[in-house]
């Protein structure tokens, strides 16, 4: 198998990505209708997560590795659903990691006609960030200009298996977003499940706003992930 295996942590991420055929004897790979062919794995939030994600589109033959899907914003110039394609991550241990320059300009090239693209450094924090002002302190600290939690994990395996890598992200939440305490704990499941919304939702009335606005949120970063799936190809 050659071609460019994708890590997404959500099953709607993934989706924007078009039509893709579940692989015969490995449940958790899809096989993308991509003309160089690929491979897709949901892995579920998280660095463990997507690590062995990973790890398991590198035993299947990939030549290079992406994440895709959706970003924190740290960067208060970014709204939601712009695009940020980094040239460098920050690992939750402080490490700088670099993404293959040469195929991150070749797909900014696709991408950029349609959105503009950021090249800001992608921080991967081990939880989600979730208030302004802890999103403003990781922004004065570091300098980035998103987070998410799976990047630099999927980073880490490919530079170990010597692998091209980049990281294709879409901010959903903005700088100053709250993140609802129900949205929080969900992420810590490795997994958004209505159910557990909905109950987070019960004991803490006060996040139904900030719920609703990230909803709207929510839309407008999966019309983004759409327009950018459809030319990844």
């Amino acid at each position: 198998m050659s071609g460019v295996g994708v890590v997404a942590a959500l099953a709607s991420e993934a989706r924007t990505l078009g039509p893709s055929l579940q692989r015969a004897g490995t449940p958790a790979l899809r096989e993308l209708a991509w003309a160089d062919g690929g491979l897709l794995a949901v892995s579920g939030m998280g660095e463990a997560a997507a690590a062995a994600a990973a790890s398991h589109l590198v035993e299947a033959g990939v030549s290079a590795l992406m994440t895709f899907g959706m970003a924190g914003g740290l960067d208060p110039a970014l709204e939601a659903g712009a695009v940020v394609m980094p040239l460098e991550l920050i690992s939750a241990a402080g490490v700088a990691l670099p993404v293959c320059r040469t195929w991150r300009e070749r797909v900014a090239a696709a991408v950029g006609p349609l959105r503009t693209v950021s090249d800001g450094t992608l921080l991967c924090s081990g939880g989600a960030i979730g208030s302004p002002a802890d999103k403003a302190a990781a922004f004065r600290s570091t300098g980035a200009a998103a987070v998410d939690m799976e990047s630099a994990a999927v980073a880490q395996v490919a530079a170990a298996h010597s692998l091209p890598f980049i990281a294709v992200r879409v901010i959903v939440d903005t700088s100053a977003d709250r993140l609802p305490r129900a949205v929080i704990a969900a992420s810590r499941a490795g997994r958004l499940k209505f159910g557990r919304l909905i109950a987070g939702l019960a004991v803490a009335p006060g996040d139904i706003a900030a719920l609703l606005r990230l909803a709207r949120r929510y839309r407008i970063a999966m019309r983004s992930l759409r327009v950018i799936g459809a030319h990844l190809s």
